[in-house]
């Protein structure tokens, strides 16, 4: 095939992936921190002026990955001039940065990719169009989660059952001892459990292994920081873990303490034109309700 006319049908199809992407304004509202209605044009603002950019969402809401992709896109092409902007990934674990950087590089196919980095189902309609957009751009993908392993080891026998790993398998952590959860995460974090069946079997380690998926996702976004002069990370993680700056960002700011963040948390509401004082207020630095009426995506 002639390779003028290869590189075009490539880049249609680049095209294609990334139309896919685009949000109908009908399917969401932005709000800032106190309720007032603003646009995608304010949070690009933001963005800018601030190193760690955390979009939270409930990871089955199609709106809200749409939303992610164009930020990203956004963000990339109006500060890329003069910052290293990278993604970083809830999605991925640790130990997965190596498979996820070859794949990158373009060393092994995004099936052997697949097959040995353990993605989430909906990776391929909700991640894959920001990864390939990244490998497109030559920018790096950070494996920002403690591997499910050890947060399960947590979660069984509490934080000190790390003592008992490897040194190879510790430097997929954050340092231990990592930090407790903030007075203020925990009342939330048992708000959110109540009476659970997980809670009633031990609440107190459920919390740690919690906290080590914060504290792994806040330590690889600082040492990208650390290592990249005017780097500007945009990170994707579950609302939770960033909502009313606590949690992860909590943890970012003890590993760098003079980190500029900025949150924007993504919820699905019936009533998403609407911005309820009680249950949005200071969820982020920006809210977007999204429609919840639209197809939810497939895990």
């Amino acid at each position: 095939m002639n390779k003028i006319l290869l590189a075009a049908i490539i880049l249609m199809m680049s095209v294609t992936i990334f139309a896919q992407q685009n949000a109908s304004e009908e399917t969401y509202r932005v709000f800032d921190a106190q309720g007032n209605a603003v646009d995608l044009n304010k949070i690009i603002e933001a963005a800018g002026q601030n190193e760690a950019v955390f979009l939270g969402e409930q990871h089955d809401d199609s709106v809200a990955h749409a939303l992610q992709f164009q930020i990203f896109k956004t963000i990339y092409e109006k500060y890329n001039a003069n910052h290293k902007v990278a993604l970083s990934l809830e999605m991925v674990e640790r130990d997965n940065q190596i498979v996820l950087d070859e794949y990158l590089q373009g060393l092994i196919t995004e099936k052997k990719f697949m097959d040995d980095s353990r993605p989430w189902g909906n990776y391929k309609t909700d991640y894959r169009p920001l990864v390939e957009l990244a490998k497109e751009r030559k920018l790096e993908v950070i494996a920002a989660n403690a591997p499910r392993r050890y947060v399960n080891m947590v979660s069984r026998g509490g934080r000190q059952s790390l003592d008992a790993l490897s040194k190879e398998a510790k430097a997929f952590l954050p340092p231990l001892p990592y930090a407790e959860a903030s007075e203020a995460y925990t009342k939330k974090f048992k708000a959110l459990m109540g009476s659970s069946a997980e809670a009633m079997m031990g609440l107190d380690n459920i919390l740690s292994s919690q906290s080590l998926w914060d504290a792994s996702m806040a330590y690889w976004i600082s040492q990208n920081l650390k290592k990249n002069k005017n780097a500007l990370v945009v990170h994707l993680n579950g609302a939770f873990h960033t909502e009313n700056r606590l949690g992860t960002v909590e943890h970012l700011l003890k590993y760098r303490p003079k980190t500029k963040a900025l949150v924007v948390t993504m919820r699905y509401e019936e009533d998403f034109k609407t911005f309820n004082k009680e249950k949005h207020t200071n969820l982020g630095d920006f809210v977007i309700l999204t429609d919840t009426k639209q197809p939810r995506s497939k895990r």
